[in-house]
């Protein structure tokens, strides 16, 4: 392995980390020097040492094989967790080492689950550095080292499938440099059109900016207790819906769409497929929310339905709602939306429509194979044909992630976890989606969780930010040649 490449690029890693965090002691100073300066400068001051420290005295190489992909991914991610915790366990409060860990890897992962209980209470540089960790995980350490590797083309394919579903390639197709600028055009895009919709709609411009990076991140993170529903504005969680679903589509059909001036992207079964499960499950909760005289009129019902059903579909994790308050039947909805996810080739989590969608589609083959045993059934996304190894790849994909559903969930009641707070806080962390059910809920926090848990929960967001498959090669990766 070349030791030398590896470092190099773990150490560009850091440099965005160390940028981001001088960004935010900018911030602290407009703010009147807050209690986030110190903290912010310092770690900024370590991690710039430690980003520049193999850039400078580390030879340089342009080769670079899959396994190094791979140890750069694992590397890259859990450094900037580790160092992206410094200005939490620095600046204190409720932040011990095991809680500083769970906030860092939540934001990287853009999972938004938090061990705060005052949200407020945290400085405004702090605040800010929460919501960058998002941005930074948003399109993934892997994706941003890709524009600064010199050797981008020889290597890129490797790590952008450690860091992507590959099952929107159908309806995608750019080559490696155009993807890169596709992802960070419609990425810094989302951002900036949706911090000016929120000014336009009163919010003030630190807010706009924390949400917008939160919304793109499909991250979850907010700078109030109350999430989004703190702001008290239908406009507001309108913007907010648009964008989080907007998020939560395939970045390179979005370039394509916007480009080319047209509405290409509802050609894709994949998006039709994903928008349709988000406004029928949202219509049947309303229902159901206004049968249980959980809501009282049409309006509220819907537009809180509506906004819990992207949310938590696209992984964000912002709330209007007490989800932990609905029936059984809605929450139950809200389970399967968490566990599907949104589109490939945006920053969601889960399982991912994709999958859903072919998975679905095999077992109408299957079944149609079971009336007619000699005929071939093909399984069809649209006009392309899956192939076989895809479909069984999609099919083991689910099966494992279900495997870990139930052994998390395992692990965590063995832990003195209750049964609801471990399936929905396993479900919920696995997905990056951080909402969950029990005390938890839409507005909770993970604090009261045993340590050994929120250590659990940790390990579930990144293996679900790696995709399972990707994190299994990391204990073999060894054995390449």
């Amino acid at each position: 392995m070349n030791l030398s490449v590896v470092a190099r690029n773990i150490g560009i890693a850091l440099l965005s980390n160390a940028v981001f965090m001088f960004l935010g002691v900018i911030v602290s100073i407009v703010y009147g020097f807050d209690s986030s300066f110190s903290p912010l400068l310092l770690s900024g001051v370590i991690t710039l040492i430690a980003g520049l420290f193999p850039l400078v005295f580390v030879r340089k190489s342009n080769s670079i094989n899959a396994k190094e992909g791979f140890t750069i991914v694992v590397f890259a991610w859990v450094l900037s967790c580790l160092f992206g915790m410094l200005p939490y366990v620095l600046w204190g409060g409720e932040f011990t080492l095991i809680n500083a860990w769970y906030e860092s890897v939540s934001g990287y992962t853009t999972c938004g689950g938090t061990i705060l209980s005052d949200v407020e209470s945290l400085p405004k540089g702090l605040l800010f550095w929460r919501s960058s960790t998002h941005f930074l995980g948003g399109l993934g350490i892997v994706v941003f080292m890709l524009l600064v590797l010199p050797s981008v083309s020889s290597f890129s394919k490797r790590l952008k499938d450690v860091e992507t579903s590959s099952l929107s390639q159908e309806n995608y197709r750019f080559r490696t440099k155009q993807t890169i600028y596709v992802m960070f055009s419609v990425y810094f895009g989302i951002t900036i059109a949706e911090t000016l919709c929120l000014m336009l709609a009163g919010m003030d411009f630190f807010n706009a900016i924390n949400h917008a990076f939160s919304t793109v991140a499909t991250g979850g993170f907010s700078t109030l207790n109350d999430s989004v529903k703190g702001f008290d504005s239908v406009l507001i969680e309108y913007i907010i819906i648009f964008f989080m679903l907007l998020s939560g589509l395939h970045f390179g059909l979005i370039y394509s769409s916007v480009t080319t001036r047209s509405l290409k992207i509802f050609r894709s079964p994949v998006v039709r497929y994903y928008i349709a499960c988000v406004f029928v499950f949202s219509v049947a909760i309303a229902v159901n929310l206004l049968a249980a005289k959980v809501e009282t009129n049409w309006g509220e019902a819907i537009s809180h339905s509506l906004f819990q059903a992207v949310s938590v579909s696209t992984s964000t994790g912002f709330a209007t709602s007490e989800i932990s308050t609905w029936p059984n039947f809605a929450m139950l909805l809200m389970l399967f939306l968490m566990i599907q996810g949104a589109c490939s080739g945006s920053t969601t989590g889960g399982v991912k429509a994709d999958r859903f969608l072919i998975f679905f589609k095999s077992i109408k083959a299957q079944l149609k194979k079971y009336v007619h045993p000699n005929a071939v059934m093909p399984v069809k996304v649209g006009k392309h044909t899956v192939d076989y190894d895809l479909v069984s790849s999609v099919n083991l994909f689910i099966l494992f992630y279900f495997l870990i559903l139930f052994a998390g969930t395992l692990v965590l009641t063995l832990l003195g976890v209750g049964m609801e707070d471990a399936v929905s806080s396993v479900i919920s962390n696995t997905g990056n989606v951080g909402v969950a059910f029990g005390e938890v809920g839409s507005f909770g926090n993970y604090g009261y969780f045993p340590a050994a848990a929120k250590f659990v929960l940790a390990l579930l967001m990144l293996i679900g930010r790696f995709e399972i498959f990707s994190f299994i090669v990391i204990f073999v990766i060894y054995k390449w040649r």
